[in-house]
């Protein structure tokens, strides 16, 4: 725990100062409020030796003007305090978010994208409730005990001793209870994050759920994990349920024993009146903190257990990051990209095993291979979205880990196999790398990836909204407008990912050519399983099971006989077949 605060340690030094002041306000508020019941006291029991209505104005007075100096504390203590806390949080979402962004594959690997919303919203607002009502009710609370009960061993310490009896039993029962609730919502909140996920991915991939008829099958799944989240949500009712209960039975003793004892001195005349009704007014005030103490516990195991789970996200870092004083990028930044000895692993899989080979710069390359044989594993090593687990990739000469990652990527063009679009309008998602970019700048890329025309189909041009993960786009536009974003951005180094997978042969001719001034004087790597759309470059290498197989022009690819060979004959004839 004292680890889980420390982490907050700089942001509440950040905002001392409306923490001070609501603080010192939350002070003079319990301190004019503890000073009301002396008031009652000192006027009742001056009015008790004799009537007189200048007296009772006085006292009345007196009494308003605490009153209003412990209202006016007490909204400053909470525009303060609450006021601090919201700033809190923001600035942990703010630092949360920028902390995802930066994290690279692995993490994404690990956490599910519902959790990680869970965890960005329900878990930071409970520490949100903890650091504002929590800590300042927690502080209030203490206060208000140790002023009212210092005053009450000041007038009568025996009558004191006899009500706070109960505080030993309170203090037992607030330890056990709090170690109770926090075990519970570390559990809750760790299947509000189940829940979050399941819905995230439900409805990412509705067209499936309905596609395989998995309707029923999904609700049912659905269904367990609420019942369970219910389930756990009603064993930390039980438990709320049992603390409170337990505190005003408590609260309830006291005030009786404040009665029968303080009522058994005031006959005696060991008390007098004004005494007897100070103590029941202070028993009163200690009523609330006692009362509250069960809720500000739960707030505080609650956000405890939270900004533990925020704190794991915290913790991570990057596997990929840039070096403690990167290298600028060459410039002119040419575009030679070397391979050294690669080898990549995923776990026990291996990727790649000591594969070498040479890009030149300016030079227009494919990558073909089977499924799975480490095409897109090897291109993702350029822009640094992996590094090999031995071995090297070099740009211009240079490790590519001398280089600050973002200064690389904002040099890159990537189109990656599966498009994403952001729930925004087409000319957004094009211009998303290149946010600066002009109308003409956004159609000029539109039409060099073959979208020109699909431009005309849509009901307000750029401006057409293309729904979450662009859902009103078809697959080859999506595509297309992958390309445009890349192109758009002008990069020195640009790779194509079997972005072409999803056009037809015609538009892709159309593609291909109008990217050919586009390609030119620029490093391009095409990976397709098309030869069509490789037969062009430079040159082509051959990706088998991790090592390269084969490599030359296409014309002494084919002639060698291998597995391009293989491939564009069985193209051919599919060509054929087509025709007939």
């Amino acid at each position: 725990m004292r680890l889980a605060w420390r982490t907050l340690s700089p942001l509440l030094w950040k905002h001392r100062r409306s923490l001070g002041v609501g603080l010192a306000a939350l002070l003079l508020k319990d301190l004019f409020g503890a000073v009301l019941p002396l008031a009652i006291k000192a006027g009742v029991d001056s009015l008790t030796q004799g009537f007189a209505l200048s007296k009772l104005l006085w006292f009345a007075a007196a009494m308003l003007g605490l009153s209003v100096l412990k209202g006016a504390f007490q909204y400053i203590m909470r525009v303060r305090v609450i006021g601090a806390s919201r700033d809190i949080e923001y600035e942990m979402r703010q630092d949360l978010f920028a902390r995802l962004m930066r994290l690279d594959g692995g993490f994404f690997g690990r956490y599910r994208t519902g959790d990680i919303m869970a965890r960005a919203t329900n878990d930071l607002n409970a520490v949100r409730m903890m650091l504002g009502p929590g800590v300042m009710y927690w502080t209030e609370t203490s206060i208000t005990f140790v002023l009212a009960a210092a005053i009450m061993a000041y007038v009568d310490w025996r009558l004191t001793l006899v009500a706070l009896l109960p505080a030993p039993v309170v203090s037992v029962a607030v330890v056990w209870f709090g170690r109770q609730i926090h075990m519970r919502f570390e559990r809750i909140q760790s299947l509000f994050s189940d829940i979050s996920s399941r819905v995230q991915e439900n409805l990412a991939g509705v067209r499936v759920v309905r596609a395989y008829v998995q309707e029923e099958s999904e609700l049912r799944q659905f269904e367990r994990l609420n019942q369970d989240y219910i389930k756990q949500n009603m064993k930390l009712v039980l438990t709320s349920g049992m603390f409170m209960p337990m505190l005003e039975t408590l609260i309830g003793m006291a005030l009786l024993i404040v009665l029968w004892v303080g009522g058994t001195r005031l006959l005696e005349g060991k008390m007098t009146l004004g005494s007897f009704l100070m103590f029941n007014v202070y028993m009163g005030m200690l009523a609330w903190p006692m009362i509250a103490l069960g809720w500000v516990v739960n707030l505080m195991q609650r956000g405890t257990a939270s900004l533990e789970r925020l704190n794991a996200l915290m913790a991570e870092r990057a596997e990929i990051a840039a070096p403690e004083r990167p290298e600028p990028l060459p410039e002119p930044l040419r575009g030679a990209i070397g391979f050294h000895g690669v080898t990549a692993r995923f776990g026990e899989r291996v990727a790649l095993r000591e594969l070498s080979l040479s890009i030149p710069a300016g030079a227009t390359v494919a990558i073909v291979g089977q499924t799975g044989s480490g095409k897109s594993t090897l291109v993702q090593m350029i822009p640094r979205m992996l590094d090999p687990a031995s071995g090297g990739v070099t740009l211009d000469g240079v490790d590519l880990r001398r280089f600050d990652p973002e200064q690389l990527r904002a040099r890159i063009g990537f189109v990656p196999q599966e498009t994403f679009l952001f729930s925004s309008t087409l000319g957004e998602n094009i211009a998303f790398g290149a946010p600066h970019a002009d109308e003409e700048q956004i159609r000029r890329a539109a039409a060099l990836a073959g979208l020109g025309p699909d431009l005309e189909g849509f009901p307000e041009g750029l401006a057409t909204v293309v729904g979450e993960r662009g859902i009103t786009l078809s697959g080859g536009q999506k595509q297309r407008t992958a390309i445009a974003r890349a192109i758009l951005r002008d990069p020195s180094i640009l790779i194509l990912d079997d972005a072409l997978a999803s056009v037809d042969t015609v538009t892709e001719e159309t593609i291909l050519r109008n990217l050919a001034a586009v390609m030119k004087g620029r490093t391009t790597i095409l990976i397709s399983h098309r030869v069509s759309t490789v037969r062009l470059a430079d040159r082509i290498f051959v990706i088998d099971e991790g090592r390269l197989a084969e490599q030359g022009t296409h014309e002494e690819l084919v002639a060698l006989g291998g597995y391009y060979a293989d491939l564009h004959q069985r193209q051919l004839l599919e060509e054929e077949l087509e025709t007939i």
